[in-house]
């Protein structure tokens, strides 16, 4: 199977499908697609692990892997979303989707997001590759000689495709593949959009900026570089960029930080097989921020597009058995890059 082409959907151009994914009937609109999983879904929670790393600049990072898996299988490596984990259900999911293929993974927590304080003033960010790449290359240190393959969700798919681009042909040769679900390709106008009016908006905000807000006041008493004030006096998105993320992170301001740090401009880098899955109906990525043009200008990256399905949301099936679209999508496009088992 052509990287072009999926196993489900119309192909509409070079790496561009129409997937024939259809959401559940009973969650109505992208919102009820998007907010199903962390409200209601409790599922699966398969056995694993957690390890600490420590990172060379002084700092450490929590993964979680799977519990007694085959010690020569390939692997998975996941990566959450903004303000998630490696226990989001949506990265459980992964890690499910993996262990019943006879697969190992292993789920990056981002600086500060495995419930314990990370030890310095920054965090993670959007454009944060550099714990990725140190993830990745520990990997493949321990695996070999048994291939990788990659996924992230949102943030995280945001900063795999970075990644790839930025290393391009650099990336070590056990990375097969990688898909990258539900991404912020343009920081500016996906903070754009969250910052404006209207109930779903507020609450999909509010929620990010709770979390954050607590962790950075935290930071704040711990750390001179950080001003309490300036935390709580975020009122949206932009300006906890601006007053926090920015200026810790060593940005010139929110535009510097949303300018260098969106992955769209890194597509034309990827030197691997990348999936993109995007829904038309994603409240949180509006569907005229996919860097279409770059994605077909790439044969190795394939953008599938599903009229609905929300944020990381996907869902089909019935309400006593949904099914998680996405999740399996991605490990079958994963898996034709692999040695068969």
């Amino acid at each position: 199977m052509s990287a072009n082409s999926g196993p489900t959907g119309e192909v509409c151009g070079q790496g561009l499908t129409l997937s024939d994914f259809r959401p559940a009937p009973w969650l109505t609109g992208g919102n009820a697609q998007t907010l199903f999983g962390p409200l209601a879904r409790h599922w699966p929670r398969p056995a694993t692990l957690r390890d600490r790393w420590e990172l060379p600049d002084g700092d450490f990072v929590d993964v979680d892997r799977l519990r007694d898996a085959p010690a020569d299988a390939p692997a998975l490596l996941v990566l959450h979303g903004l303000e998630g984990s490696a226990r989001a259900p949506y990265v459980r999911g992964m890690l499910e989707q993996a262990r019943r293929h006879g697969m190992r993974a292993f789920a990056l927590n981002f600086r500060s997001c495995s419930d314990e304080p990370n030890r310095l003033l920054r965090s993670y960010h959007s454009g944060e590759t550099g714990d990725l790449d140190h993830a990745v290359r520990r990997l493949v240190r321990q695996l070999a000689p048994a291939p990788l393959v990659l996924a992230g969700f949102s943030l995280g798919g945001n900063v795999l495709v970075k990644w790839l681009g930025e290393q391009g042909a650099g990336v070590p040769s056990q990375v097969r593949a990688a898909v990258a679900i539900s991404v912020p390709f343009d920081l500016a106008l996906c903070a754009q959009n969250l910052d404006g009016p209207g109930l779903m908006r507020c609450l999909y905000r509010t929620r990010f900026l709770r979390t954050l807000k607590r962790k950075a006041l935290a930071k704040a008493a711990a750390f001179s570089g950080l001003s309490a004030a300036r935390v709580r006096a975020a009122r949206t998105l932009r300006e906890f960029d601006e007053l926090v993320t920015a200026p810790v992170h060593g940005f010139a301001g929110a535009v510097d930080y949303w300018k260098r740090c969106s992955s769209a401009q890194f597509i034309p880098g990827v030197k691997l097989p990348l999936l993109l899955i995007s829904s038309f109906d994603d409240p949180i990525v509006p569907a005229e921020t996919l860097p279409r043009e770059a994605i077909a200008a790439n044969s190795l990256v394939t953008l599938e597009e599903t009229q609905g399905g929300g944020h990381v949301g996907f869902v089909a099936g019935s309400p006593l058995a949904p099914r998680f679209w996405a999740e399996a999508r991605a490990l079958a496009f994963l898996r034709q890059f692999l040695p068969p088992r």
